[in-house]
């Protein structure tokens, strides 16, 4: 007797891929590339620049990018959301954007606990890598809105939530429990992924004077990188925690439903 379609995970997926709710031509690729590569190199700049550059020891840099990463961001942002995302994938947009700014203040500031990103985990993945990175974007920008946190971190948080969407609408294809064990995963990881950019960002003037954790210009980048290390450890450990285990509860306990309820959407709104 055979297995009907779709009852494992391991069945075939014909019929049941998600809708890419962003359209990646070549062009909006382009721009998706240029945002990435330029929000990597605002995050570790200090472990790239070299010592005897006029910006390695000044506060000019965390300027300069956080005056860069906006109007790269928007430029982006207007590509991916112009010709290759329709009426209904903006709504969808909305929709989810509106809830993750509602659901970031639940948790934030108690012990890392985030209640936001295990939801761009699941848009991402549903609807793609391009809406997934709108999304992470446009989340933390509301959220921002909402509660008054609004100031030169907000384009770094934007960039490392649109990375964390970007990372789940191209996680390899999978269903079942199998795809809830793999998510899951995803939120554990990409929750310290997200954590250490963010210290990376202001990890040069958070420290002064020549500790075993602060940054030297005068160094290379792998005693920096070792000194981010000893300062990622022993000041942010335990809010990167906070943030993985609530990701891989909220992940578990209602993947499946919000996956089935996103997955109805998408075909029902038959994205073109």
């Amino acid at each position: 007797m055979s297995t009907p379609l779709g009852e494992t995970g391991l069945a075939p997926l014909r019929g049941r891929t998600d809708q890419r709710a962003v359209r990646l031509s070549l062009r909006s690729a382009l721009a998706l590339t240029v945002v990435a590569v330029a929000g990597l190199a605002a995050f570790t700049w200090p472990l790239v620049v070299r010592p005897e550059a006029t910006l390695a020891g000044s506060t000019q840099a965390p300027l300069v990018l956080a005056l860069l990463l906006p109007v790269v961001t928007a430029l982006a942002l207007v590509e991916l959301t112009g010709e290759g995302m329709d009426v209904k994938a903006l709504a969808m947009l909305g929709v989810l954007s509106a809830i993750g700014a509602v659901l970031r203040p639940l948790g934030a500031g108690i012990a890392g606990l985030e209640t936001v990103f295990f939801l761009l985990v699941l848009g991402g993945r549903v609807f793609g890598p391009g809406f997934g990175f709108v999304l992470g974007t446009t989340t933390l920008f509301s959220s921002a809105l909402l509660t008054g946190g609004v100031g030169p971190w907000l384009p770094f948080q934007m960039i490392a939530a649109g990375f964390v969407g970007l990372g789940a609408g191209l996680l390899p294809r999978c269903r079942g429990r199998l795809e809830i064990v793999l998510l899951a995963l995803y939120g554990v990881v990409s929750a310290f992924l997200y954590g250490m950019l963010m210290d990376l960002s202001f990890w040069p003037f958070s420290l002064g004077g020549d500790t075993q954790a602060s940054y030297s210009p005068e160094l290379g980048w792998w005693e920096n990188l070792q000194r981010f290390w000893v300062f990622n450890l022993a000041t942010a450990m335990g809010w990167n925690t906070g943030r993985a285990l609530t990701n891989l509860v909220l992940i578990a306990l209602t993947g499946p439903a919000i996956l089935a309820i996103l997955r109805r959407a998408a075909r029902r709104a038959q994205f073109v």
